[in-house]
């Protein structure tokens, strides 16, 4: 039985009305509310707007705070909310409307997480290539600008980006992320589908060309980049063509990682009142489907990286074996153990160790230990 049920606006006064629940005093019930209504429209007009509305993690009032893990890696998140209007998704519901956190605010609590022994900063938000368009002039490179700045923390060996929108992902964007020292060379990019027919449903923007050729782009930066993604498999409408093309498309991309996800209703949305809805069965053998070509697909890829070498930020310490994660590998993506002689028993979490693959198991890679990873000096 819930004590109590709060909504984002509590944040700010979180602790008070956990010492009421504590102290057996009632608090009125949440009501939820379209969180888009609260802010202006228009981007630019939303700074000065968002300081009388509760945004998670936003405003400038100090606030007493302790790590809760002592893992290498910690979330930053860079913004709330998300003003895309996909057919599917309630997230913009009942977080509102895009709102960036202010770029020295963010190097300050970076700042704190190192000094409390982070080591590779996550970067998290509804849509982070839009960071930024909200802060006034010189917004477009906002996100451009923070990265390196991120970077050059004390203490920082990593920063790493996720949920980055194709239709967003501008040149000057990846060639920050790929060639930036410090900046993992990884992209987290929400494809969703491939098949424009669906694209189009689903509000969203693309086909199998223009994915393919930002890929491309991509690795002509930086060829051993990682690069991940999520589909959305039995969408209202969705023929044998539509899966066909997708299967197209993740044969084509060589993704170090995809996330597959059948179709289901959310309440409120767009999609909920479309006509065209698939029987369970058909989504789920549709899923199954592309979930047996993601797994061989996947596999191959990381198969293509044994000889190679990697930077390896090391985790933790499992059964006397240092386990981390390279550059292309995400907090969900897999990971590498890593086999040496007596120098793996100085390997701590947060080191950061080069290596080379010499076999893969999945996704996860078998690494070699060459020695400490030197400063990177990608430019």
């Amino acid at each position: 039985e819930a004590h109590a049920v709060l909504g984002f606006d509590h944040y700010p006064r979180l602790s008070e009305r956990l010492a009421d629940v504590l102290a057996g005093r009632a608090i009125p019930a949440h009501t939820p509310s379209d969180r888009r209504k609260l802010l202006p429209l228009s981007p630019v007009a939303r700074p000065q707007a968002s300081t009388s509305v509760a945004l998670p993690g936003h405003g400038w009032v100090p606030t007493a705070r302790k790590r809760l893990t002592s893992s290498p890696t910690a979330a930053l998140k860079i913004a709330s909310g998300c003003d895309r209007r996909c057919s599917f998704c309630a997230i913009p519901s009942f977080r509102g409307s895009f709102v960036s956190r202010h770029p020295d605010e963010l190097v300050a609590e970076a700042t704190w997480l190192a000094e409390q022994g982070a080591r590779e900063l996550y970067l998290v938000s509804e849509n982070s290539t839009s960071y930024g368009k909200d802060l006034g002039q010189g917004a477009g490179r906002a996100l451009e600008e923070l990265l390196p700045r991120l970077a050059g923390i004390d203490g920082i060996r990593r920063v790493r980006v996720s949920y980055l929108q194709p239709a967003e992902t501008r040149p000057d964007l990846v060639k920050v992320i790929a060639s930036t020292a410090g900046v993992a060379p990884y992209f987290d990019l929400s494809f969703q589908h491939a098949s424009p027919a669906i694209l189009r449903r689903m509000r969203r923007f693309g086909s199998t060309e223009t994915f393919l050729a930002l890929i491309e782009q991509i690795r002509a930066y930086e060829p051993e980049a990682g690069i991940r993604t999520n589909v959305i498999v039995g969408f209202p409408g969705e023929t044998e063509e539509d899966v066909d093309e997708l299967e197209r498309f993740l044969s084509e991309a060589r993704l170090d990682v995809v996330g597959v996800f059948g179709y289901s209703d959310e309440d409120g949305t767009e999609a909920e009142r479309f006509d065209g809805k698939l029987e369970r069965h058909v989504i789920d053998e549709r899923v199954q489907r592309i979930l047996d070509l993601v797994e061989h697909l996947t596999a191959e890829r990381a198969e293509e990286r044994v000889g190679g070498t990697v930077e390896v930020l090391v985790d933790r310490i499992e059964d006397g074996i240092p386990v981390g994660r390279a550059a292309h590998q995400g907090p969900e993506d897999g990971e590498c153990l890593l086999h040496g002689g007596p120098e793996l028993a100085d390997i701590r979490p947060g080191a950061l160790v080069l290596g080379e693959v010499f076999e893969a198991e999945g996704v996860d890679l078998r690494v070699r230990v060459i020695g400490p990873q030197p400063p990177a000096e990608r430019s």
